[in-house]
């Protein structure tokens, strides 16, 4: 699986943009998992005729897009409590079924958010450390080190600036050397044996990037 490489597309990208981005990357008939907030909205740009089969660790395999007026069935959400729809052949099974799929290895891709990532895959997106913050691990541990290939969905800085991109996380970490990809507002990265791999920017640069992160980054091929 290979992202195309464009440089210095527009930018920053919406999170709708960014969903679509990673739907554009999800190979035919993939099994994939998309944790709770932004990464939710990468099922609304998976074309019909993906055969992508949507798993929720709510207890959903084949779940559609998200609810619109007219269809919102309250008693069907997925993981973060958000109306969704079903498709054909979509099944409903128990809580402790549906970890056994994460933990099985039977997911092939996860798609989650973070509060940041490190250049080495490290993933912490469950509690920022702060006292008053409200730890909420989910099925996230499970997903990290159970799927087998960790997508990230997130914007590239907070809003003070600081990079979530980061040579050692300082949150407490969900998962250790399990992502694969980050998608950001304004690049996409790939985590490589040989370093941080710029695949595609959107209104910047690589030299305006490698500024404003602490860590190494490789080039794109030509």
């Amino acid at each position: 699986m290979t992202t195309t490489r464009v440089m210095n597309e527009q930018g920053p990208l919406s999170k709708q943009d960014m969903a679509a981005l990673v739907a554009r990357d999800i190979p035919q008939g993939a099994f994939v998992n998309l944790g709770i907030g932004q990464p939710t909205l990468v099922a609304d740009h998976l074309p019909a005729d993906s055969g992508v089969v949507l798993h929720t660790e709510n207890g959903m395999l084949n779940m559609g897009p998200a609810a619109k007026e007219g269809e919102v069935d309250p008693d069907l959400t997925n993981a973060g409590k958000v109306p969704v729809t079903e498709l054909p052949g979509a099944a409903y099974f128990h809580h402790a079924d549906s970890f056994a799929m994460m933990r099985g290895g039977h997911l092939d891709i996860c798609v989650m958010g973070a509060f940041q990532v490190s250049a080495g895959g490290d993933l912490a997106n469950w509690h920022t450390g702060a006292p008053d913050a409200i730890p909420a691990v989910g099925g996230a541990m499970d997903l990290a080190i159970g799927a087998k290939k960790v997508f990230v969905m997130m914007t590239l800085f907070t809003k003070t600036g600081a990079p979530k991109l980061v040579p050692e996380c300082t949150y407490p970490l969900t998962g250790l050397r399990c992502v694969d990809r980050v998608y950001t507002d304004l690049a996409v990265f790939d985590i490589t044996p040989q370093g941080l791999r710029v695949a595609q920017t959107f209104g910047t640069t690589l030299d305006e990037l490698a500024g404003r992160l602490d860590v190494p980054l490789i080039a794109a091929e030509a």
